[in-house]
């Protein structure tokens, strides 16, 4: 793959209209401020409701954090979709067994969200703690996140949560705004992380 190729980012859940589609259009655009052009972030269900917009109370969540909702549609989660795709965000450990099912060799490519974010705090704790830490490369944006997975899994028995529960995010399909709230507890924390690694590690 050419590494000049925009990062390929996919987040997945269930039906694809609720948390998943949040993290697309959040990290999209964070991302986006960070490295334009370098980063293309999608998502898919595992049980899309496909072709349904994204719950409103969802696209409100985006407009909230400065992303944008609007033209986004459900879509279901094949093989094909994981071809080609370099990092794999999903919202609850059942959905990362659903990938693999698909594609067992997303193995080392495929995160909860949650995890994942904790994995990056422990990277950007060690970085800090050098005393000169090397700037990235000016045109290596690619190539580190493309062995971003193996890095943060090498620091996976750092970053193990009290309770395994604290990986997933809940799902608030068809339940109150309350638990629409929980989830953008749950999420943007992860989120904020994700988008902080990107920004200490931006091309000079």
């Amino acid at each position: 793959m050419d590494t000049s190729d925009p990062v390929r980012i996919l987040t997945v859940c269930t039906g694809n209209i609720c948390r998943s589609p949040v993290a697309e259009r959040l990290l999209q655009t964070g991302l986006n401020q960070v490295v334009p052009g370098g980063f293309e972030v999608t998502s898919a269900g595992t049980r899309a409701m496909v072709g349904d917009p994204m719950q409103p109370l969802s696209a409100d969540m985006v407009r909230t954090y400065g992303g944008e909702p609007e033209g986004f549609t459900a879509r279901q989660l094949t093989p094909g979709i994981l071809r080609g795709v370099d990092l794999v965000l999903t919202m609850t450990s059942g959905h990362r067994g659903e990938v693999l099912q698909l594609d067992a060799s997303m193995l080392k490519r495929t995160f909860t969200i949650r995890e994942f974010a904790r994995m990056l705090n422990v990277l950007d704790e060690r970085t800090a703690a050098k005393v000169a830490a090397p700037a990235p490369a000016a045109d290596g944006n690619a190539a580190l996140w493309r062995s971003l997975p193996a890095r943060a899994a090498g620091v996976r028995h750092l970053s193990l949560p009290g309770d395994s529960a604290e990986n997933d995010i809940i799902d608030p399909y068809r339940r109150a705004p309350e638990v629409y709230h929980q989830m953008e507890d749950e999420l943007a924390p992860a989120i904020i992380s994700i988008l902080r690694h990107a920004r200490l590690n931006a091309p000079a």
